[in-house]
């Protein structure tokens, strides 16, 4: 059974910093590129970060580039995000993703490029 797992979130001050990770299981992810999202209220999943889990291929959104960092650690089966200089505009529920056997390189922004996804973690930043 596919499984994505998010941990890591919590409230935290403006300029502080988090570590979110995801243990992905069920199958081989090699081949996969696994994304993050994210959900503030009232607002659409948007796209925070991407990379292939072999490595490489990393992609973020213009409003968190230079603050956050997506690794891999392929012996532990997790993905990583790292995230720093936290804003209140952060605050949100954050979710990974594997990308679907279709996955485009070129709409890695999409969610419709997904088709796993976690539960979610919750993210809160308070100014």
């Amino acid at each position: 059974q596919v499984q994505l797992v998010e941990s890591g979130g919590g409230v935290v001050q403006a300029g502080d910093s988090l570590r979110l990770a995801c243990v992905a299981s069920g199958r081989s992810w090699n081949d996969n590129y696994m994304g993050w999202f994210r959900r503030a209220p009232g607002k659409e999943r948007e796209f925070v970060a991407s990379m292939r889990w072999s490595g490489g291929r990393i992609f973020y959104a213009d409003s968190v580039k230079g603050r956050f960092t997506i690794s891999t650690d392929r012996a532990k089966n997790t993905l990583y995000l790292q995230m720093k200089n936290l804003k209140p505009t952060d605050t949100a529920a954050y979710y990974c993703a594997a990308g679907s056997p279709y996955y485009s390189l070129y709409e890695y922004y999409k969610t419709n490029q997904y088709d796993f996804w976690g539960r979610g973690t919750q993210v809160t930043v308070s100014s």
